[in-house]
């Protein structure tokens, strides 16, 4: 099993594919990546050299992943919530964030249903 940025990525799998399993990279990303380490999209990992796979490794390392981003995103939820911005209070409740509708979707959320205050059954 080829391990990219401690992720161990599927084996039958193609490349551009497997590397959306790193936190962090999505599909655009895993397209750069792979042409700037100068390998086919089309090609499954299984089949990879150490060269190509060394190649993508360097390419990845370029990029904030896994431990590096969570631990940014989880503080900038953090300082939201401290300045008590708009945004930070609705983190603070466990409501939607981003101006969803909370009149019938967002019980649909996981974890304990959450009040919303002047909803009338």
């Amino acid at each position: 099993m080829a391990r990219i940025a401690g992720v161990d990525i599927p084996r039958d799998k193609r490349v551009v594919v497997s590397l959306t399993y790193v936190y962090g990279i999505g599909l655009s990303t895993a397209k750069q990546i792979l042409k700037d380490a100068n390998v086919s999209e089309e090609t499954r990992v299984k089949a990879l050299t150490e060269d190509e796979l060394n190649r993508i490794r360097t390419e990845v390392v370029k990029y904030v992943t896994e431990g590096d981003l969570r631990r940014e995103v989880t503080l900038n939820i953090k300082r939201l919530m401290e300045i008590g911005s708009y945004r930070g209070i609705r983190h603070r409740k466990g409501l939607p964030v981003r101006g969803q509708n909370t009149r019938n979707n967002a019980r649909t959320r996981k974890g304990k249903p959450k009040a919303i205050t002047g909803k009338k059954k």
